[in-house]
C-alpha cells in the first residue's frame, strides 16, 4: 500500500518477463523459515481454506496455523532480506561492478582555485582522425522510457577501448554514472562529452566516471566541451572532484578536490544556434595502474540510500521512533521512501504535535542535497538531549530521494518522465509524476490532521555560493506586514546559527511565475507559511573562516544539525530569539523604506547590511551574524529552551 492507500498505477510498463525480477526483490521481511514450513493457503486442497495467497500456513506443533501475509509494500527494507535492486530502463547497459566510495573528510579546508591568468582554451575541431574511446549509445534507443529491469540491458556489454598502453579506459555504465563519449586528440589530452538527461536533449551539468589505466607523474588534460550554461561556479574557483582506490586502501583517503589550470569557457562547437560551453582542466594521478574516479560533486546513490535506510530499520532503538514506508513507485519500479519520525504515543496527545517536512533529491544531479539530509537524520535520530526533544515536539515527515529513477540512470534535473519533477507539483498527471503528487497528496491529508509549521526541499546551486534558501510571500506586503516579516525569520537565525556557511543576503521570498509548479509555492499556496527551498553551493563559502574554500561532505552534513539548532530556536517558548530576529527584520525594511524615499537605490530587503551584518571598511568580510541580547551589544545569547 502506498502512504495514501491509493493502489499506485505506475508500474504499468514492466513486461512480461521481468515478472520474475520483481517477485524475487520484493522480498521485504524475511521470515525465519530453519523452524517451520510456509506454504499459500491456496496450494492446499482442503476445502475449509480458501484459495488465496495472502494467507500463509506455518506449521508448527504439529499442526497448520494460519496468518496473514506480511503487506508486500509496507516496508521498504528489511534488517535480514535483501535490498531491493535498483531498476533501469530496459535498454540501459550496466556493469556488474558495484561502485563503493569511503567516506573521508578533508585534514584541513580545500581551496578554491585562483587563475594564474595563463589557463588555455583548448578548441578541438571535429576531425575524422581522432581516436573514440568510449562511447555510451544505449541512451538513445528510445524517445522516451518503454519499461524496466533490475540490471537494464541483458545482452553482452561492449567492452570500452583498450589497445593502447598509454591510452585511459574509461567507464560510467555504473549507478550514477554519466559519461557520453570520450575522445583522445593527444596522448594525455582527452575531449569528453557528458549525457544529456534521459529522453531529452538537454541538462549536462553532471559527470560521474571512472578512469583506469593510469600513469602516475604525467600531466593529462581533461575537457568536457558540451555544457549548455553560460556562467559556472568553475569559473569561481570551484574544482572537479578526484577518488582514487589506492589512495583510499593505503592512506584512507577519499574524494577530494584537484585540478591546475582550470577554466570554463564558451567553444565553437555551437549548432543551430546554441551554444555549447567547456571545462578544462589538467591533473597528474598519484598511482599507476589505478582505478580513479571524476565527478561534478560528492556521489550519492539510491543504493547508498537504501543501505542508510537499511541500518536504521535493523537498528532497535532508532527504529522505534522512525518508520520506514514506500509512499509510492517511480516510473521504472523503483520505490519512493518516506519516514516518520517521532516518539510514540499512544494517546490522542499525538495529534497535538505539529509537523516538520522535508524533502530532497528532487533533481539527481544536485547530490550535495543528499549529504544535508543525512546530517539531519544522523542528528535527529540521534541520543542528543536536543535530538530527542524535537522528536518529542514534532511530527516529522522526510522524503529523503524524490527522484531516485534519475538518480540511478546519472540524470542531472529531469526524471523517466523527461521533465523537472519540481514544476510539476500542480500536475494531476500521477502516473507520469508519482512521487511528487503522492508527496503533494501526503501533505495534504496531514494538514488536515496538524499543522504544518515548515517545508523545506532541499537543492544545490550551481551559480551561487555558500548555502541559502528561496521562500514566499504574498504581493500586498502593508496588509500582511507581520506575516511577510515573520516568513523570514527562520532563514535569519539560521544564517546566526551557522554565520560560516548560511548567507541571509542570499536569500529571496518573491515567487516568480515559472516556479509556480515548484514544491515551495505549491506548499506555501496550500497554507504552509514557512515554505522555503535550501540551496547549497556546488562550490564553497565567502563568509568567515570558511572563505575562500570548498564543501566538504561533513560541512554539508553539518547543515543539518544548523537546520534542528534553528528549528529549536524557532519554536522555543522563551520568544526571545524570535522577537529579536522580527526586530532585526523590522529595522531593515525601515532602512529600505527610507531609501525607496530618497531614490537612493531599488534594493531589495534582503540585500541592505544592517547592524545584522555590517561590513567593516577595512575587510572584505563580512562580521558574523550573532545572537544579541536586549541590553548587550556584545555577548552572544544561546541558551535553548531545553
Amino acid at each position: 500500500m502506498s502512504e495514501d492507500s491509493e493502489e499506485d498505477d505506475s508500474d504499468r510498463t514492466i513486461s512480461d518477463d521481468d515478472e520474475s525480477d520483481e517477485d524475487t526483490f520484493m522480498k521485504f521481511i524475511s521470515d525465519d523459515i530453519h523452524q517451520c514450513t510456509l506454504l499459500a493457503a491456496g496450494s492446499i486442497g482442503d476445502p475449509f481454506f480458501p484459495r488465496t495467497t495472502q494467507i500463509l500456513l506455518e506449521y508448527q506443533l504439529g499442526r497448520w496455523v494460519p496468518r496473514l501475509r506480511e503487506p508486500r509494500d509496507l516496508y521498504g527494507v528489511s534488517s535480514s532480506g535483501p535490498l531491493s535492486p535498483t531498476r533501469w530502463p530496459y535498454h540501459c547497459e550496466v556493469i556488474d561492478e558495484k561502485v563503493r566510495h569511503i567516506e573521508w573528510t578533508p585534514f584541513f579546508p580545500e581551496p578554491v582555485y585562483v587563475p594564474t591568468g595563463l589557463e588555455i582554451e583548448p578548441v578541438y575541431p571535429n576531425t575524422k582522425e581522432d581516436t573514440v574511446v568510449y562511447l555510451a549509445e544505449d541512451a538513445y534507443k528510445e524517445p522516451c522510457f518503454v519499461y524496466s529491469r533490475v540490471g537494464g540491458n541483458r545482452t553482452p556489454l561492449k567492452q570500452p577501448v583498450d589497445n593502447c598502453d598509454n591510452t585511459l579506459v574509461f567507464e560510467a555504465r555504473f549507478e550514477s554514472g554519466n559519461l557520453q563519449k570520450v575522445v583522445k586528440v593527444a596522448d594525455y589530452e582527452y575531449q569528453l562529452t557528458v549525457r544529456p538527461d534521459l529522453f531529452t536533449n538537454k541538462h549536462t551539468q553532471w559527470y560521474y566516471f571512472q578512469v583506469t589505466n593510469t600513469q602516475a607523474e604525467i600531466v593529462y588534460r581533461f575537457t568536457i566541451v558540451n555544457f549548455t550554461k553560460p556562467s559556472s561556479l568553475y569559473n569561481r574557483g570551484m574544482r572537479p572532484l578526484f577518488y582514487s582506490e589506492k589512495e583510499a586502501k593505503i592512506h584512507n583517503i577519499g574524494w577530494q578536490r584537484i585540478g591546475d589550470q582550470i577554466k570554463y569557457y564558451k567553444n565553437n562547437l555551437g549548432q543551430d544556434g546554441r551554444h555549447f560551453f567547456s571545462l578544462t582542466w589538467t591533473f597528474q594521478f598519484p598511482h599507476d595502474k589505478d582505478t580513479c574516479y571524476f565527478a561534478h560533486c560528492y556521489p550519492y546513490t539510491y543504493t547508498n540510500l537504501q543501505e542508510y535506510l537499511s541500518g536504521i530499520n535493523s537498528d532497535p532503538v532508532r527504529s522505534r521512533f522512525c518508520k520506514i514506508r514506500v509512499l509510492c513507485h517511480t516510473l521504472a519500479r523503483n520505490m519512493v521512501y518516506v519516514l516518520t519520525i517521532t516518539t510514540p504515543l499512544k494517546n490522542s496527545d499525538s495529534r497535538k504535535r505539529k509537523a516538520v517536512i522535508l524533502t530532497a533529491r528532487v533533481h539527481p544531479g544536485e547530490t550535495n542535497s543528499s549529504w544535508i539530509m543525512k546530517g539531519f537524520l544522523d542528528y535527529i535520530l540521534g541520543d542528543s538531549s536536543d535530538a530527542r526533544l524535537l522528536r518529542d515536539t514534532f511530527v516529522f515527515k522526510v522524503v529523503p530521494m524524490l527522484n531516485p529513477d534519475g538518480v540511478i540512470v546519472g540524470n542531472y534535473r529531469c526524471s523517466l518522465a523527461g521533465r523537472d519533477l519540481n514544476r510539476n507539483y500542480t500536475s494531476l498527471l500521477k502516473e507520469s509524476f508519482p512521487s511528487v503528487w503522492y508527496t503533494r497528496n501526503m501533505i495534504h491529508r496531514l494538514m488536515e490532521k496538524r499543522e504544518v509549521i515548515l517545508y523545506c526541499d532541499l537543492h544545490g546551486h550551481s551559480r551561487k555560493q555558500n548555502i541559502f534558501m528561496y521562500g514566499c510571500d504574498g504581493s500586498n506586503r502593508s496588509k500582511a506586514k507581520g506575516l511577510y516579516l515573520q516568513q523570514r525569520i527562520f532563514p535569519l537565525m539560521l544564517s546566526k546559527n551557522c554565520p560560516n556557511k548560511f548567507s541571509f543576503s542570499a536569500c529571496k521570498f518573491n515567487v516568480q511565475k515559472s516556479k509556480e509548479g515548484t514544491g515551495r509555492v505549491v506548499m506555501w499556496k496550500m497554507g504552509i507559511r514557512n515554505s522555503f527551498t535550501l540551496e547549497a553551493t556546488f562550490c564553497g563559502s565567502t563568509l568567515g573562516n570558511k572563505r575562500g574554500t570548498h564543501f566538504s561532505t561533513k560541512d554539508l552534513e553539518s547543515m543539518g544539525y544548523h537546520f534542528c539548532d534553528s528549528l529549536l530556536d524557532y519554536c522555543d517558548p522563551d520568544r526571545s530569539k524570535y522577537f529579536q530576529c522580527l526586530k532585526e527584520l523590522e529595522e531593515m525594511e525601515k532602512r529600505m523604506n527610507l531609501e525607496r524615499a530618497f531614490d537612493i537605490s531599488d534594493t531589495s530587503l534582503v540585500e541592505i547590511s544592517m547592524d545584522v551584518e555590517s561590513r567593516d571598511p577595512n575587510t572584505s568580510e563580512s562580521t558574523p551574524l550573532t545572537w544579541l541580547s536586549d541590553d548587550t551589544q556584545e555577548e552572544p545569547l544561546r541558551n535553548h529552551w531545553h
